[in-house]
């Protein structure tokens, strides 16, 4: 079942991501090699923030909504980006938004795509997962979070969405039309299909949220076909992917588990 943007999902996630800078780029400011960010962030970089807290090949991230919570600013630098086909680099102008924080909401579904047999029992382990993305968000992420770039350092939190969201410089403001905006990448493991391509949307900010639509939901006049793909193989004996055997996904599970004596399970059941 995919959110509404009213209905908590079970196997859902909510945290804080907040920076000094974000560089959601605009793919049509990049022709010229300088780039100005999007004023909101995309679905493929919440995805992507998402999948650097807590990310296995078993399951798929899916984003519901983000809350904007400050003023959109922007801000103007001189780069001077390395050139890989002149003796000296040139001068380019990024525009980055300033003080960006957001609330994002997020869960996840086993990824219906993968066939291997070490993933398919690992994707049916909800409860285990659920857990550990909760605990990684505790703890900032397991790996490194960045708000469209790699200058753009990001930080997670927990959150409380419900309640904060209240406190958006747009909450109970009129609708914003953001225009025709990239949604995210398909590509071939999400898919199913041996093709990357490409997705836009039309969103707009309803008293400060964004509520997205699923990958497949997208309209089809706005998807397009870039260059054929394969999917990589996942599973022990390829030595790309150890499930629980992963030593430090052993002591986080363990961990979970002898936490306060009880497990804990998931957040809210789906109708």
């Amino acid at each position: 079942m995919e959110n509404n943007g009213q209905q908590k999902i079970r196997n859902q996630v909510e945290f804080k991501v907040s920076g000094k800078y974000a560089l959601f780029s605009d793919p049509i400011t990049r022709m010229g090699g300088e780039k100005a960010s999007y004023l909101v962030p995309s679905y493929q970089a919440l995805k992507g923030i998402t999948e650097s807290i807590y990310w296995k090949p078993s399951i798929l991230w899916r984003v519901d909504e983000v809350c904007v919570m400050n003023p959109i600013r922007t801000e103007s630098k001189s780069i001077r980006p390395i050139s890989y086909d002149s003796p000296q680099n040139t001068l380019s102008v990024y525009t980055y938004l300033v003080n960006p924080v957001y609330l994002v909401r997020a869960h996840f579904i086993p990824n219906p795509y993968r066939t291997e047999p070490d993933l398919i029992e690992d994707g049916k382990n909800e409860n285990k997962h659920h857990n550990i993305a909760k605990r990684m968000i505790r703890k900032g992420g397991r790996r490194d979070i960045f708000l469209g770039t790699r200058e753009c350092q990001g930080y997670i939190e927990p959150c409380n969405y419900e309640e904060e969201k209240k406190q958006s410089h747009y909450f109970n403001r009129d609708e914003i039309d953001l225009g025709i905006m990239f949604h995210g990448f398909n590509y071939p493991d999400e898919t199913g299909r041996d093709m990357l391509g490409v997705r836009f949307w039309h969103p707009k900010l309803q008293n400060g949220i964004i509520h997205f639509c699923a990958p497949e939901d997208c309209p089809k006049g706005m998807q397009q076909d870039i260059r054929p793909m394969k999917r990589k193989i996942f599973g022990g004996k390829y030595h790309t992917f150890t499930g629980l055997a992963e030593e430090s996904l052993i002591q986080e599970w363990q961990d979970i588990k002898t936490e306060g004596g009880v497990l804990y399970g998931l957040d809210a059941e789906t109708e």
